[in-house]
């Protein structure tokens, strides 16, 4: 049985949703498929950029990931280097100076219809970089995960998302996750730092 918390909301939803993320200074641009989100991104960032990308099943879903692994971009794929450093401390603190990316791409957990987005980690590798440090965020994220207030993309982390994190994260690293660190995105002040790409398509959780 779907969730609620899955499920699409229809266009009107969807539009006013978008107009209330443009008045927080965040652009919003809606395409219709995965392939059109990974299209969309490789049209946003130029040959040569540093890129880095915070973990998201989003990602993984429109074949970015596979694609920044290929090596077919011309970006810098910060993410490679660090993983080439196993002294640990040191990769630590080459995951620090990755948010300062020239792009660092992620997704959120949630979007309220008044315009707030939500993302929350354990650790805060990924949403450290969302409020200042990256010089441009890009988000991409499917339309499911609108709901219709602040107060409800909450919930929507606590009951339906953190179940599923946690559960990756015990068959990946063997240990359970935390709604760690939470990043509330209710106002962009840097003209075209943040771009959102909405798609029309159920991705991640």
């Amino acid at each position: 049985m779907e969730s609620k918390w899955e499920k699409m909301p229809g266009e009107k939803t969807i539009n006013e949703t978008m107009e209330n993320i443009r008045a927080r200074g965040i652009d919003v641009t809606m395409v219709e498929t995965r392939k059109d989100a990974l299209d969309k991104i490789k049209e946003l960032i130029p040959k040569g950029s540093e890129v880095m990308n915070g973990s998201s099943t989003t990602l993984m879903d429109i074949g970015f990931v596979d694609y920044l692994k290929s090596g077919k971009h011309g970006w810098t794929n910060l993410q490679e280097e660090i993983l080439k450093e196993k002294d640990w401390p040191k990769q630590l603190d080459l995951r620090r100076g990755a948010t300062t990316a020239e792009y660092f791409l992620g997704s959120v957990n949630a979007i309220a219809k008044t315009g707030e987005l939500v993302a929350c980690d354990a650790s805060g590798s990924r949403v450290g970089a969302y409020l200042f440090s990256a010089k441009n965020l890009v988000l991409v994220s499917g339309a499911q995960k609108i709901t219709g207030s602040l107060e409800d993309a909450m919930k929507r982390v606590r009951e339906y998302v953190f179940p599923l994190e946690d559960q990756r994260a015990r068959k990946a690293y063997g240990m359970g996750s935390a709604t760690g660190k939470w990043v509330i995105m209710e106002k962009e002040g840097a003209p075209n730092r943040v771009k959102l790409i909405l798609v029309k398509e159920k991705l991640g959780y």
